[in-house]
């Protein structure tokens, strides 16, 4: 008879397929079972470059909340076998709440199920429907150690607390204010600070260059990937948009934290500068249409890098130019050995007025900050 294990990784594999009922089984074998497939589908994931956060990004797209839930708690599962974590295991740990919440005395399956309302059938199938997310997913660039890893000291350089505060209070203002003039006057200010702040700093600290996945709605996802792409290149990075969801990112620790600052904040802005251009339309007008949209985001992505690298000229500091010189050899060997092979892609405009109000709405800023 096949054992348990055995019948999950089929289901799995093929979501037609019958689950057995588990009702009369031990609460103990069910939950050994469970755990015992999710755990192999995990340890080959995080060989092949991913973390926890993209796994629960890509299973939160194709699953539903029940599965998504399973998924969380098995990820703390997962965590609590290895005595030392990344940093960065434990950031997205933290973001998605992955804690243990249950008695781990007793089986887990049984206590989720509980908790939801649920029965532990209904349990092994949340289970599953992770499971066949989790096997058909592709292998990604290593940017972090996998879990088990012996860990060096860890020297983060991250921006300077007083800075980001400020950065973070103009960025809110940008985001509430109804005022698309003076929304993208505080996000060009913000801009103009830590770039400065990171000129500033640069002879000082050695680059740490590593990558970042930003992951983003699939709604429109060429028009915000290309914002993405205009502020990691304002700010010394390189950009590879995966059709999965995300830009991956490649930079200096500082810089990357800067692009995901930025891009969510103007990507916020460009949104509800895309929608008001359409507040005025009819139903069934061009300026509510997807090609109108797409247009818009790509229109606003080019005006909005142009305006970055206006905001990020300075006056030429010979102190500084060999620093720039490292580090940008330094982001390009980096992107390099990542990615070996990419290809180049093209989005077409369908919509001419889009493409215009786009550049309009990006045109509105005054971007003379004093």
């Amino acid at each position: 008879m096949d054992s348990l294990r055995e019948v999950l990784w089929r289901a799995a594999a093929n979501r037609r397929a019958k689950l057995p009922r588990t009702s009369s089984l031990p609460p103990a074998e069910v939950d050994e079972a469970v755990q015992a497939v999710l755990r192999r589908a995990f340890e080959h994931l995080w060989e092949h470059g991913w973390l926890p956060y993209d796994v629960y990004e890509v299973v939160r797209r194709n699953e539903d909340e029940r599965a998504l839930s399973f998924l969380v708690d098995s990820l703390a599962v997962e965590a609590s076998r290895y005595p030392v974590l990344h940093p960065r295991w434990r950031e997205q740990l933290e973001e998605i709440e992955a804690t243990v919440w249950w008695d781990t005395a007793q089986p887990h399956v049984d206590q989720w199920a509980s908790r939801h309302i649920e029965t532990r059938d209904d349990a092994v199938a949340a289970a599953v429907a992770v499971l066949a997310v989790l096997v058909t997913l592709p292998g990604l660039p290593v940017i972090v150690p996998k879990p088990g890893t012996p860990l060096a000291a860890v020297d983060h350089h991250h921006v300077d607390p007083k800075i980001l505060n400020r950065v973070r209070g103009l960025l809110a203002k940008a985001e509430s204010t109804a005022f698309p003039d003076e929304a993208e006057a505080l996000s060009a200010k913000a801009q103009e600070l830590v770039t400065r702040h990171a000129l500033e700093r640069m002879p000082l600290d050695a680059p740490t260059t590593t990558s970042r996945r930003l992951w983003l709605d699939k709604r429109y996802f060429d028009g915000k990937a290309q914002v993405v792409h205009v502020v990691a290149t304002a700010n010394r990075c390189r950009a590879v948009v995966y059709d999965l969801g995300f830009v991956a990112l490649v930079g200096e620790e500082l810089d990357l934290e800067i692009v995901e600052l930025l891009s969510a904040s103007l990507l916020v802005q460009a949104t509800r500068a895309m929608v008001a251009a359409g507040d005025k339309a009819r139903k069934g007008d061009e300026a509510r249409s997807a090609a109108f949209r797409k247009s818009f985001l790509l229109s606003y992505a080019h005006r909005v890098g142009e305006r970055l690298r206006a905001a990020n000229e300075v006056p030429d500091d010979d102190r500084l130019l060999p620093v720039l010189a490292e580090r940008k050899k330094a982001v390009e060997e980096y992107f390099g050995a990542m990615f070996t092979r990419i290809v180049a892609k093209s989005t077409p405009v369908r919509s001419a007025a889009g493409w215009d109000a786009g550049r309009t709405a990006a045109d509105r800023a005054h971007l003379s900050i004093t």
